[in-house]
């Protein structure tokens, strides 16, 4: 059974990315989006032998992480360690709680992926809130600041047809508004007009509760769905 509790460090040697070396993340990964897509296709992941972490016909996955800390904002975490009693406690909870099932996701393989590109565009900076507007205005034809990187990956993104349809197979439905038409902002705005970091400890406290919520909801939806499938 999936265990929405299960903190992917556990089985990752020390010093490595559990996205990559966790062997209980890539087979919950398998289980969960092995599955029909609102396409119409059914999607059966498997390993592969060649160096990539999971695939399916054409298309090539690699797990990324939603959940962030900014944590190499050195003049972001100097504020936070003036604010939190026991800064290394606090890392280490917050980690605890981001390499759960719910705090990651597929996204296709390749160079220049798009978990690459979000993660250096200085209006995204990894935000997972950010990211998921920039996917909605795609689906709308509207330009983003990673439009090229999601027209690379046009036919990964036509699977799910469109919007609803992507955010329903991922259960990401609690980063967005009832009819799917608006994405919730964890702070700042969805403007892409500044730098995506917090810009200071109110926006940085109020992204991660943002974030905390997000987690602890989607956990909930992959544990409601893992039992009603005997995952």
């Amino acid at each position: 059974m999936i265990d929405i509790t299960y903190d992917f460090q556990t089985d990752t040697p020390p010093g490595k990315d559990p996205d990559s070396y966790s062997k209980t993340m890539k087979e919950y990964h398998r289980l969960l989006w092995s599955k029909k897509l609102p396409n119409g296709e059914d999607m059966k992941l498997e390993g592969d032998k060649s160096g990539y972490y999971l695939r399916w016909n054409d298309f090539y996955f690699g797990s990324d992480s939603i959940i962030i800390s900014f944590r190499y904002n050195d003049k972001l975490m100097d504020q936070v360690k003036k604010e939190v009693p026991d800064y290394d406690a606090f890392m280490k909870d917050l980690f605890h709680r981001s390499y759960t099932v719910g705090g990651t996701i597929l996204f296709p393989m390749h160079r220049m992926s798009l978990n690459q590109r979000r993660g250096m565009h200085p209006r995204i900076r990894d935000r997972f809130d950010l990211t998921l507007e920039c996917i909605r205005k795609f689906y709308r034809g509207e330009e983003n600041p990673l439009s090229k990187g999601l027209e690379v990956d046009r036919s990964f993104f036509d699977l799910f047809v469109d919007f609803k349809g992507y955010v329903n197979f991922f259960f990401l439905n609690d980063c967005v508004s009832a009819d799917y038409s608006k994405v919730n902002c964890w702070c700042g705005d969805l403007t892409f007009t500044r730098n995506a970091f917090p810009q200071n400890m109110d926006e940085y406290w109020k992204f991660l509760q943002h974030q905390w919520d997000f987690l602890d909801n989607r956990n909930q939806r992959i544990k409601e769905y893992a039992k009603a499938n005997n995952l």
